[in-house]
């Protein structure tokens, strides 16, 4: 009977861990996927939670979640945050700030680096490049209608648009290694996320632009505290190590 009993015990152990398992779905935009990414790991070790992640620009998941797209973590920008807060599709009071990323620029691994240490530098960068990827203004990405604003500010719309990649969304670097573009404009912890293109450094400080990204819990998350469990992990000191890793700083309450 020994045995026997043991192996109910073992079994109602295995039951009640799995019981306590949730399944979060995470919806981050842009340059926070990586992060979420490499902590999921670590979280689902510690937590026996597992993570479901799915990757949009700002724009398309603020669509899709105000479309009524079922989720438990959504990762995006503040002001993304602030109308799915008002509109009841993530939860007041669980809404903190998780990082910030900046713009940068990289070319293929092996090729020049260009100089950008001032702005006249970057444009003529740009206006050299054969061709310039960039995320398209349209699709949502908060680095490309940034980018494309700076351009028009710059004097220099017209020509750059002329000879640019417009990427849908995803990471823009990828266009250098396919040689599709020789200059790329995107955020940098999405340019460190992709092998074979080389981050030349971050945009002068006079045009630098900085993208916070804001994580909340949905109204409907399917366990409220898993989906805490994972926002306040990603704020742990172990999150923000790799934060740094990953191009990010930490951001402003």
């Amino acid at each position: 009977m020994r045995p026997f009993l043991a192996l109910l015990v073992l079994s109602s152990i295995l039951a009640s861990a799995s019981a306590q398992a949730a399944e979060i779905k995470v919806l981050t935009a842009g340059a926070f996927k990586p992060v979420v990414l490499a902590t999921a790991s670590a979280f689902e070790a510690q937590s026996g939670h597992k993570l479901v992640v799915e990757n949009d620009t700002a724009g398309g998941l603020l669509k899709r979640i105000s479309d009524g797209e079922s989720f438990d973590v959504a990762i995006l920008t503040p002001a993304a945050v602030k109308e799915l807060t008002a509109k009841g599709r993530i939860a007041t009071g669980t809404v903190a700030n998780l990082a910030r990323t900046s713009v940068g620029v990289a070319v293929k691994e092996g090729a020049p680096l260009p100089d950008i240490a001032t702005v006249s530098a970057f444009k003529a960068a740009l206006l050299s490049a054969r061709k310039v990827a960039y995320i398209d203004p349209a699709a949502g990405g908060s680095s490309g209608i940034y980018f494309s604003k700076l351009l028009e500010t710059m004097g220099i719309a017209d020509v750059v648009r002329a000879k640019a990649v417009l990427v849908p969304g995803g990471l823009v670097a990828q266009r250098l290694v396919t040689g599709e573009a020789d200059l790329a404009i995107h955020q940098i912890s999405e340019i460190l996320a992709v092998k074979g293109a080389v981050l030349v450094g971050p945009l002068p400080a006079e045009i630098q632009s900085y993208t916070v990204y804001t994580g909340g819990l949905a109204s409907a998350a399917r366990d409220t505290e898993a989906g805490k469990a994972f926002l306040a992990f990603l704020r742990s000191d172990q999150a923000r190590r790799i934060l740094a890793e990953k191009g990010m700083e930490e951001a402003p309450e």
